[in-house]
């Protein structure tokens, strides 16, 4: 296993997570739930399952495209999403 490869990809998903909408909504379920555990499990269940799909649709996109190609596509996607989400808040 690649190390560096390991906590590289923990810190950018822990500081991509921090003050992200999911969390958020997992904070809020735990101040409404008497079963904290049952949101941290289902919280941690849903981000492991988004994980696994990600990296699967990832491995089987390394096979048909550069990965060069699938950073820059990512970056893109990022740039794009930030644009729509400044243009689309309507000055609220």
């Amino acid at each position: 296993m690649d190390l560096k490869v390991l906590f590289t990809t923990f810190g950018m998903i822990f500081l991509a997570e921090l003050g992200d909408k999911t969390q958020l909504a997992t904070l809020s379920f735990a101040a409404e739930s008497e079963s904290r555990l049952a949101v941290f499990l289902g919280s941690a269940g849903a981000l492991v399952a988004t994980s696994l799909l990600a990296v699967l649709v990832g491995a089987g996109l390394a096979r048909l495209v550069p990965a060069n190609y699938v950073k820059t596509g990512a970056g893109a996607l990022f740039v794009l999403l930030g644009i729509w989400m400044i243009v689309s808040s309507g000055g609220k």
